[in-house]
């Protein structure tokens, strides 16, 4: 008997090992087409580049036009038709001070060209990805968390900033360093115009900012995120077993959970506001959504020690 149990016990912390060791290589390197090596960082249920993009050819090889006019990065997208040609650009065009700290400015249609910006398994941000890191953090303090602690690159007071997460945003956008820091999402604001929503921090705030919009010909920076969430075994499993329907919906959305226990969800609109906060008992599933205006929404649903999140369509 004592064998069975030094025999169980190494087996144990074998597999503790092995599942601590896979954790681990969520947060190591990944090399772009160029060779440039990035550091990593895992923030909750995701893995993102510590360090902007710096690449400067596309997945195929194929490179990305280095743009150092104005006139001609104006040239390169068409707002009427709503078509373009990718580009890169540096701050005051000088990738030989910026590239290494900055990284690479670039137009909406490099992120969206089909020959791909990132290494495979990672990808552009959309804007839902940006809400599940800034919920995780807290909506009122997420930009702090992520935000180069000190003034070193962030014009002072650089509000709330601890970089506890790793994350390490530097203050560049397409109008100057030192006070803001600008990111592409793959989301879509406004398809007439092709506006795109563009998350950003600033030097006196310590917010994560959702709600902004930029337009295809701006220059934003680029944080890559992993393809792959890391969950929790308990994430896992109850998310296969819960349904939300119908979806799209109109007045009303129905969770079908196996398991009576009672729950907690939040509503989110796609720049992160919260718009419905309540808790079902387990005798009851519906949940009112007739006061919802038309579009896209997240609920994150929680039970007694899982969470799970999950997108649907108001009509």
């Amino acid at each position: 008997m004592p064998n069975k149990r030094k025999t169980m016990k190494r087996t144990i912390l074998l597999l503790a090992a092995l599942i601590f060791l896979t954790i681990q290589n969520h947060a190591q390197t990944v090399t772009d087409i160029d060779g440039n090596v990035y550091n990593t960082v895992t923030i909750g249920t995701q893995v993102w580049m510590a360090e902007n993009l710096r690449v400067t050819h596309y997945g195929n090889g194929d490179p990305i036009p280095n743009i150092k006019d104005d006139s001609v990065w104006n040239s390169l997208c068409d707002p009427y038709y709503l078509t373009g040609t990718g580009a890169r650009c540096y701050w005051n065009d000088d990738s030989v001070s910026y590239a290494s700290d900055y990284g690479a400015l670039y137009n909406y249609y490099t992120i969206a060209d089909s020959r791909k910006i990132a290494p495979v398994g990672w990808h552009v941000p959309s804007l839902y990805d940006w809400v599940i890191l800034r919920d995780y953090l807290g909506p009122d303090s997420a930009g702090g968390k992520l935000k180069e602690a000190g003034t070193t690159h962030w014009q002072s007071p650089n509000t709330d900033a601890t970089n506890e997460t790793g994350f390490t945003a530097l203050p560049g956008s397409f109008n100057g360093i030192g006070q803001k820091c600008t990111l592409w999402s793959t989301t879509i604001a406004n398809s007439h115009w092709l506006w795109m929503w563009s998350p950003n921090m600033e030097y006196n705030s310590g917010l994560l900012i959702l709600n902004t919009v930029l337009g295809q010909c701006n220059g934003n920076y680029i944080r890559l995120v992993n393809d792959t969430l890391i969950t929790g075994l308990n994430e896992i499993n109850k998310f296969e077993h819960i349904h939300l329907y119908p979806n799209p919906a109109t007045d009303k959305i129905i969770i079908d959970f196996a398991e009576r226990q009672n729950l907690n969800f939040n509503i989110y609109n796609m720049v992160g506001e919260l718009m419905l906060q309540k808790e079902l008992d387990k005798n009851k599933n519906e949940i009112d959504i007739s006061t919802l205006s038309t579009g896209l929404y997240i609920i994150k649903v929680t039970g007694a020690d899982w969470t799970v999140r999950k997108k649907f369509i108001k009509e």
